[in-house]
């Protein structure tokens, strides 16, 4: 008798220890299996296992056993990429009418990124020193998408009226203060959409600033009362000009009048100014772009300028920009850096826009679709592609939060 009740607790002894074993044993959360992952920053394009625990990257290998983790997710065929990052975007969402600060002119970035792989977007400059903290409060603290800004040299940031004219309120050691108060947030300092004359102190403020808490400054180059060679020339190594395939009468086009790349154009990059995107509405053109980047400025981060218009014109999301450049002839490899660890290092974050380990796991997981597909600029120029990038399924800090088509989901069974 005594016999069989030693062995009954020896056996639920070893019931007991096998259990905590195979616990123990799972390691990760989440498994993503047999993917290509799409690295640029660690020079990784294969087949990979990528591994996430607590909301971190713990391992990238080309494979890890299934029975370590507490999920397991199959993207066979599919590309493992780091999660996109938008360096252009007006997301200050609020309840002004016609406006972007505070107003209905940007756009809630839930609604738009994850969709589309986008983990982090960079505000450009929608708010200001004044109104950032309501910025933070009203959206940033309330989106799974992380949120970072450029604060606008303009005191109540892009408000669309007298306000953000005034250049007695701009105060470069008031914006740097708020830059130094929440440092987590923002990353620079932009200026741009004054259309008055008021000599270059505004630029000057804003360059101060900028320096003041030795971040980039982000120059919306809408400036008429100083030329696009002047910016150029006052900018720094490290600063970044937006809208460069622009074609608009209110700037002077990066080309000349024979299709080729002003001097001035070529000179600033060679002193370390870096170019954005921003496509915008009306931001670009294929006339500038492809003879551009046959000359050899191709820019170095894809900002959106997602706001409420620029959604539903031709530049829709981060992906469509992407696959448009895939049709211009960029590899994806080449896109992929400009949406990931190219616009990291652009806003001194290299934490973010690789699979590094120990990153927070924001990763996005794209097909390509094989088509005929249109690519349409601001003038409504079309060229085509064969190739269009598709986001299969978004994780956000380690957590699933955009699924295209149930690759998280279990399968349903019918006990009916």
């Amino acid at each position: 008798m005594m016999y069989g009740f030693r062995f009954i607790l020896f056996s639920l002894s070893c019931i007991l220890v096998f259990c905590s074993w195979i616990l123990q044993g799972q390691s990760y959360d989440l498994i993503l299996k047999n993917g290509i992952v799409v690295d640029p920053k660690n020079k990784i394009h294969s087949k990979k296992d990528i591994g996430i625990k607590d909301g971190k990257i713990i391992a990238v290998s080309n494979t890890i056993k299934e029975n370590v983790s507490k999920k397991i997710i199959d993207v066979s065929g599919m590309y493992v990429c780091p999660g996109l990052i938008d360096l252009h975007t007006h997301v200050f969402v609020g309840n002004n009418t016609e406006t972007f600060a505070n107003g209905i002119n940007s756009i809630s970035p839930d609604d738009f990124t994850l969709k589309a792989g986008v983990t982090t977007v960079v505000d450009a400059g929608t708010s200001g020193y004044r109104n950032f903290p309501l910025f933070k409060s009203q959206v940033i603290d309330k989106s799974k998408t992380r949120i970072l800004a450029f604060l606008n040299i303009a005191a109540n940031g892009m408000t669309g009226d007298s306000l953000q004219e005034d250049i007695h309120t701009m105060n470069a050691d008031s914006a740097s203060s708020i830059a130094i108060q929440f440092p987590g947030q923002i990353v620079g300092i932009k200026i741009g959409h004054i259309e008055k004359y008021h000599g270059e102190e505004p630029f000057n403020l804003a360059l101060d600033a900028a320096n003041q808490i030795h971040k980039p400054l982000f120059v919306e180059c809408h400036l008429p009362f100083i030329s696009m060679t002047r910016q150029l020339d006052k900018m720094r190594q490290g600063d970044i000009i937006t809208h460069s395939y622009e074609e608009i009468k209110e700037r002077e086009p990066i080309l000349d009048s024979t299709g080729k790349l002003r001097d001035y154009i070529l000179k600033a990059r060679e002193k370390g100014i870096l170019f954005d995107l921003g496509h915008g509405g009306a931001g670009f053109w294929f006339s500038q772009a492809i003879p551009a980047i046959r000359q050899g400025l191709l820019v170095n981060s894809f900002g959106t300028d997602m706001h409420r218009f620029s959604v539903n014109a031709g530049m829709k999301d981060l992906l469509n920009v992407m696959s448009k450049f895939m049709a211009m002839g960029l590899s994806l490899d080449q896109v992929v850096e400009r949406a990931t660890c190219f616009p990291a290092k652009s806003i001194h974050r290299e934490d973010l826009g690789s699979l590094s380990i120990g990153n927070v796991a924001d990763i996005a997981v794209i097909s390509i679709r094989n088509g005929q597909f249109g690519y349409f600029d601001a003038g409504g120029n079309k060229i085509m592609g064969s190739n269009k990038l598709e986001c299969e399924l978004t994780i956000r800090n380690g957590q699933v939060v955009w699924d295209l088509n149930g690759l998280n989901a279990k399968p349903f069974k019918n006990t009916k």
